[in-house]
């Protein structure tokens, strides 16, 4: 109850007022309340309370009000907000066969949570979004494959995972490949250099001086490659790398299987470190930039820590289960 604008508190009012008010851990509109009720309890006109809790002079004739009409409990707001939606396990069976057995009526190869939360009607995109996370789906993702077609696969990459676990003693484990029509590309513009805030940018136009071709033998024990650059990709260039050392047993990765040769790896670490943003301003520049690459990782060679990790994930031509 309130006397000529005096707001009486009972002990008890006050000592839950104070508690309130103090709260470390409490929200802090139940704080800003209890501390209102507090100074007009004390005596302070609206253009002090206004002053101490800079709010205005409808939050004061509101908060007042409520605490006249139904004391404590008329501080907490009255509102607590709608019940969060909860999907169903038919909603959410439903979404998953859209995504994955349907495409967008517009043409498009993908869904995305709004596309599909319109055509659908009755779901959010964010509950579509949740749904997808929950069940690891990515429609935007995309990602390639390679299925061998090879009728002795087993036993093909058996004896090419026997010599990386088990290598014959007193010989040497090299996985040989090449990498051809390396493009020597020189750029019309200058290199923007890296700074703060900024990437390295390369001009759009360039200039292309030839290909090279690169050989290399990836040592399986040490790590250290060999490697041979060739202006010409025959047969006879990749024959003549080999004859160089004849003492050489040749085992066969499948067909469609490179990613059984180790030396692909190494391929993929040089593309990203010398070629993929390297300047060449000549042919015989690209081949000095690729030896010297060569020569610097072999003094601090690695192998590589090579493991098939869920083989119930292998794609066979039988396992194959096309969209189209």
């Amino acid at each position: 109850m309130s006397v000529e604008g005096m707001m009486i508190l009972t002990k008890s009012e006050r000592m839950e007022l104070q508690r309130q008010a103090a709260a470390r851990n409490a929200r802090a509109d139940v704080a800003r309340h209890a501390r209102l009720i507090l100074l007009l309890a004390d005596g302070l006109t609206w253009a002090d309370v206004r002053a101490k809790l800079d709010c205005s002079d409808s939050y004061i004739d509101r908060w007042s009000k409520r605490f006249a009409a139904d004391r404590l409990s008329g501080l907490f707001a009255r509102h607590a907000g709608r019940e969060r939606y909860k999907v169903t396990e038919r909603i959410e069976a439903k979404v998953l066969a859209w995504t994955t057995k349907r495409k967008p009526a517009d043409g498009s190869t993908h869904w995305s949570s709004r596309k599909l939360a319109a055509e659908l009607g009755d779901v959010s995109h964010m509950s579509i979004a949740r749904i997808w996370a929950k069940h690891a789906l990515k429609p935007h993702r995309i990602e390639g494959y390679m299925a061998s077609n090879d009728p002795d696969f087993e036993a093909k990459a058996a004896d090419v995972i026997g010599l990386y676990l088990n290598p014959p003693a007193h010989a040497a484990v090299f996985s040989v490949d090449e990498k051809t029509a390396i493009q020597a590309l020189d750029r019309k513009d200058p290199v923007l250099p890296l700074s703060p805030g900024r990437a390295e940018r390369h001009g759009f136009e360039y200039y292309r001086h030839g290909t090279l071709s690169l050989y290399a033998a990836f040592n399986t024990k040490t790590g250290e490659v060999l490697g041979k650059t060739a202006t010409r990709h025959t047969s006879s260039e990749f024959v003549a790398f080999l004859t160089a050392h004849p003492n050489v047993h040749l085992h066969f990765t499948p067909t469609y299987s490179s990613w059984l040769n180790q030396v692909e790896l190494w391929f993929a670490k040089i593309e990203r470190d010398v070629i993929a943003r390297g300047v060449f301003t000549s042919v015989p520049d690209l081949k000095r930039k690729l030896m010297r690459y060569i020569h610097q990782y072999n003094k601090n060679p690695r192998t590589v820590k090579w493991k098939y990790f869920d083989p119930s994930r292998r794609i066979t031509s039988g396992s194959i289960d096309t969209v189209h």
